[in-house]
């Protein structure tokens, strides 16, 4: 006895249907995929001042990356870069919400993308493990997108940490590091040789390519003795960028860490202010954007007064 066969017309017909199904399927798993990754991104684009009422008043719930389970801000990140990975979508947000999300940040992504940014990290920031691992997966999922991160970073803690270890009491004018021949040599050990390692390692276990770096590298940045160096020793001002080493790293999609040492033309290192090392790389790669992660509320006429904050300011200051 031969198979039952169904007529051409029938096969065909539920051949087509078949394909549908497929396709809606396909269509429904790539927008939950997206909107999962773009809910998290928008926190981090909540920040920059052009966004729209919309999301600022009344402020959407909060999707840091508190708010995924380990696992699944990994997959996000991981999803960017390979088509391999499987992304996991929390339960907990509602699936028309993710949508919205996705809808309003589409323009801002389209509008930064390809765009430099320059962060600055150090200070207070660098103390938490859960702070620090929450700003490298920002870092890397805004990598994802296609904006170009240059990364600053200072680490005034653990360079007191490491001098407190030799017996070195950590001195400080006017907010600056006094900074004799002994703190010179801990400070370009700690900085480069640790903190700047440290960073890069854990940009790159997440997921993104980061390439470890100091002003020195490539002249980068070239240093010269500060007004005061009689009071403050060997910290330094910015006299000259070279950004030739980092523009390639920057087109090729990796991420640039720089540690805030620099030499001079004679080559003796000087220590460099880390918010000073950002706002003149801002300037010489004319970024769109340059984030200050700060453990206070920003530039304040009073230090001791929280509702003096400076919310606009020129050149002239």
């Amino acid at each position: 006895m031969f198979p039952q066969t169904l007529p051409k017309p029938q096969t065909k017909a539920l051949h087509q249907r078949e394909r549908e199904r497929e396709r809606e399927r396909g269509t429904h798993n790539t927008r939950e995929m997206l909107a999962s990754k773009l809910s998290h991104l928008s926190s981090s684009l909540s920040s920059f001042p052009e966004l729209p009422k919309s999301l600022r008043h009344p402020p959407p719930p909060p999707f840091s990356a508190a708010t995924f389970p380990t696992n699944t801000t990994k997959g996000l990140i991981k999803s960017c870069l390979s088509t391999q990975e499987t992304v996991v979508v929390h339960d907990s947000i509602p699936a028309q919400l993710r949508v919205n999300i996705y809808s309003e940040s589409l323009p801002f992504i389209q509008k930064f993308r390809g765009k430099t940014i320059i962060v600055k990290y150090g200070g207070a920031a660098m103390k938490s493990s859960s702070l620090q691992s929450s700003v490298i997966s920002d870092l890397v999922l805004l990598s994802c997108v296609g904006i170009r991160i240059v990364f600053v970073h200072g680490g005034g803690p653990e360079i007191n940490q490491w001098l407190s270890r030799l017996g070195i009491q950590p001195n400080f004018l006017n907010g600056l590091r006094v900074t004799d021949a002994s703190t010179m040599e801990i400070v370009s050990m700690v900085l480069v040789g640790k903190v700047n390692k440290h960073l890069v390692s854990l940009i790159n276990q997440a997921g993104a390519t980061a390439v470890g770096l100091s002003g020195i590298d490539g002249r980068l940045l070239t240093a010269r003795p500060s007004p005061k160096s009689a009071q403050l020793g060997f910290v330094g001002e910015i006299a000259t960028i070279d950004s030739s080493v980092l523009r390639p790293l920057i087109e090729n999609n990796h991420i640039p860490v720089i540690a805030s040492v620099a030499a001079d033309e004679t080559g003796q290192p000087y220590n460099i202010n880390a918010d000073t090392a950002a706002g003149e790389l801002a300037a010489a790669l004319g970024a769109e954007k340059l984030i200050l992660l700060w453990d206070v509320a920003g530039v304040l006429e009073n230090k001791d007064g929280p509702r003096s904050l400076v919310k606009e300011i020129d050149l002239r200051g």
